[in-house]
């Protein structure tokens, strides 16, 4: 087969590599613009895992690479004058050029032909005699461009500026470094990548590059503005650029994510960044590059790929598929880790153990429980941190932060786990809570979370769901309801919170185990709604509310606050999001309305303000009130979107909320959620620290794991799970077991926990 390479970086040389091993009568050719020597990076950073494809693929070059690798073991964080330092994460890296250099050498030997300082271009008809065209030509890639509607090409331009330098200052662990001007926060990635340099990357937001000028300066001044800034950290050692040919503020980069969902055309294909990029922040653009060399030449060397058209189609399509898999997980992690750096001022002003904690847990590949493998001292100083800031000075084994207790006005809820509200459909059709009702919230109760939420609780007959969804608006709802609660206060120290809502247009459906918001074809009662917009297609059209609906309605809602009061609910959740008669209101998607309650955020929030004040007013001031928000709509600018539930929080907490639950979605039959491991935090981390209110993080989270990393990296101050303690109502419990916390529990249980943690924790034996 002949193949030309077009760019040769990593990925293409150590494509080069590859082919050749498998079939040494291969013609090969990587043709490349520049220089041998030329190279416009400086380090490079490698896993031990990506280290051990290289081996199994050609143990003679990693061999080299391995012998010229720097490795380092710790990660240091450095704010002004504190310093953080963790251990046990294990890098290693090599000098780009000098691994370009080995490619290089281990290319030739193999027979490759390389051709530098040759110019190509898109057009490709002077490689028509080859049987493949393998465009490496990297993030710029000329081929890609000009092919871009071929390789279904999407690109987005990030919105940080950073400047690519090295420095001989040796750095001895991988070094965040940030420093406060005058103009706002700068930071360094810094790390040592061989015996004489190091990596030196200087990041900021657009605005900070513009206030310090940066825009107007040449490389050379700006380089020196660095090192100004910087000085204090390089002990007199410059920084230095390989990139002196660029004039003006164009060494400054914003970072371009590109993925392609189609990587090949005929017998053309994508390797690396030419097809995808990540995020230099975890530093695993050339794993990539270099593990899609491996398997590109895996299937281009297969029987009869070279010379049939279909059996090259279907090569090149395996080897999109398993690698665009590989690419979507990585850029997954370096979308979370390029975005914790483009909204730095959330965490900037968190205390050193926290911010730094929170920097290393950015990408959610790093969790909890791997950073206690990695550096188990350091962690414990950070739950001890974190209990102190919870009000309890920690014992010689710190506790994880799911258990550290939180104050709520007079309310102290004894651990951060919530039972999230899922709705049962099991009252009776009177609305009242039965025997499951007891047994169910008892059950959760006293299986050791500190706080459960009751299900939708309806404020109306005609405000349910369905049927069988339970009430508060009489008093013999209010009577089974305070035994209910009566005996969770008398056999645990769970706190219960009932939430209260008003259907609005998803009211008089089908139970949700039946068919979820299908219309009831009997007994169905008529609906309200901020606007006469059926819920879904072929739902029930409701009626736009009136203003004396509006104050019904909010008469119905003081009620069911003074049954709750009553009934000894220790709190109140208000239901406003998931498309509810709140919710109606406040997104644009539902709310129509022309008047003084529809148009701006402002107008759309006004009457469910006037619902939660009156609330507060009959609850009073002692226990705490909580508001449950869909946080996006998941329709983009037309619904509500993530920068406005912002604003919507704060409105609620400046009207007496304590705490946000942050749900999001269900508001929109249009809607196209994200889906994903704990996939609406990101939600509560935005308006936890950007509008400064407490939160509850819920939505596919399911680990003890995922709830001590929301906790500790301030992403929320209550978690909740859903799913998880309808399988296992001592969900809470076992993760106590697990990991050797003493937890209130109901004397009968004493025997069966210990039990537990005998058999969870073998040192305990």
């Amino acid at each position: 087969m002949r193949v030309a390479c077009l760019g040769g970086g990593p990925a293409g040389l150590y494509f080069a590599i590859s082919l050749k091993l498998r079939d040494p009568g291969h013609d090969v050719v990587v043709v490349e613009r520049n220089k041998a020597g030329d190279t416009f990076g400086w380090g490079v950073v490698f896993s031990d895992q990506t280290l051990e494809n290289l081996r199994s693929n050609d143990p003679v070059s990693a061999a080299t690479i391995q012998a010229e690798f720097a490795h380092w073991d710790d990660i240091e964080v450095v704010v002004g004058d504190h310093v953080e330092r963790s251990g046990g994460h294990g890098f290693i890296g090599i000098g780009r050029k000098r691994l370009l250099n080995i490619l290089q050498d281990r290319a030739r030997e193999l027979g490759v032909r390389l051709e530098f300082e040759t110019e190509f271009d898109a057009d490709l008809s002077q490689w028509s005699d080859y049987d493949l065209i393998v465009a490496s030509d990297g993030i710029n890639s000329r081929i890609r461009s000009h092919y871009e509607d071929r390789f279904d090409v999407n690109i987005q331009t990030r919105a940080n500026k950073f400047i690519w330098l090295g420095t001989a200052k040796l750095f001895d662990a991988f070094a965040f470094i940030f420093e406060k001007t005058e103009a706002g926060w700068i930071w360094a990635h810094a790390y040592r990548f061989d015996e004489t340099r190091s990596t030196f990357i200087v990041e900021c937001s657009e605005a900070t590059w513009r206030g310090l000028g940066f825009d107007t300066m040449e490389q050379a001044d700006a380089i020196a503005a660095c090192e100004r800034i910087f000085a204090r950290h390089l002990d007199g050692e410059p920084l230095l650029t390989n990139a002196g040919h660029l004039r003006g503020s164009a060494a400054w980069i914003n970072f371009r994510r590109i993925l392609c969902e189609r990587w090949s055309f005929d017998n053309v294909v994508l390797l690396g960044d030419a097809a995808h990029t990540a995020h230099f922040s975890i530093g695993s653009g050339t794993k990539l590059a270099l593990e899609d060399a491996i398997k590109l030449a895996e299937v281009m060397s297969r029987p009869h790929v070279a010379h049939d058209r279909e059996s090259m189609a279907a090569a090149l399509e395996e080897y999109r598929a398993e690698r665009h898999t590989e690419v979507l997980k990585i850029q997954n992690s370096a979308r979370n880790s390029t975005e914790w750096f483009e909204t730095l001022d959330r965490y900037i002003d968190f205390a050193p153990k926290q911010f730094a904690y929170s920097l290393l847990t950015r990408s959610q590949r790093v969790s909890h429980e791997n950073l206690r493998l990695r550096d188990p001292a350091w962690l414990a100083e950070v739950e001890q941190w974190f209990q102190r800031q919870s009000g309890v000075e920690p014992g010689n084994r710190p506790a994880e932060p799911m258990f550290a207790p939180l104050l709520l006005r007079n309310l102290t809820i004894a651990n951060r786990v919530v039972v999230s509200p899922i709705l049962t459909y099991s009252a009776d059709e009177d609305g009242v809570p039965g025997d499951f009702h007891m047994v169910h919230y008892g059950a959760r109760a006293m299986g050791g979370a500190g706080l459960v939420v009751t299900e939708m609780t309806a404020v109306s007959e005609t405000g349910r769901i369905t049927p069988h969804c339970p009430g508060l608006w009489n008093d013999q709802q209010a009577e089974a309801w305070k035994k209910i609660v009566a005996f969770a206060h008398a056999n645990s120290e769970a706190k219960i919170c009932v939430q209260l809502g008003h259907a609005g247009a998803r009211g008089a459906t089908e139970a949700g185990h039946v068919q979820p918001d299908r219309p009831l074809q009997e007994a169905a009662w008529p609906l309200i709604a901020a606007s006469s917009l059926p819920y879904k297609p072929g739902s029930q059209v409701p009626r736009a509310m009136s203003r004396s609906d509006m104050n019904a309605v909010i008469a119905d809602f003081v009620a069911a606050t003074a049954r709750a009061k009553a009934a000894g609910f220790d709190m109140i959740e208000l239901q406003a999001g998931h498309g509810f008669l709140l919710s109606s209101f406040i997104s644009p998607v539902l709310n129509h309305r022309d008047d003084e309650f529809g148009g701006s955020l402002e107008n759309r929030l006004r009457y469910p303000l006037e619902v939660f004040c009156a609330m507060r007013d009959a609850w009073g001031e002692a226990l705490p009130l909580a508001v449950r928000i869909s946080a996006n709509d998941w329709v983009g600018s037309a619904g509500v979107t993530p920068d406005e539930a912002v604003r919507i929080a704060a409105a609620f907490q400046d009207a007496g909320a304590d705490i946000v639950d942050v749900s999001a979605g269900e508001t929109a039959a249009s809607a196209r959620p994200v889906y994903g491991r704990m996939f609406q935090t990101p939600f509560s981390d935005q308006i936890r620290n950007e509008a400064g209110c407490a939160t509850i993080a819920v939505g596919n989270i399911y680990e003890a794991d995922h709830v001590n990393s929301i906790l500790a990296a301030g992403r929320a101050d209550l978690v909740a799970l859903g799913r998880p303690h309808l399988a296992d109502p001592s969900w809470t419990m076992r993760a106590a077991a697990r990991s050797g916390q003493k937890i209130a529990v109901p004397p009968a249980y004493a025997l069966g926990l210990a039990q537990m943690t005998r058999t969870l924790q073998p040192q305990a034996r």
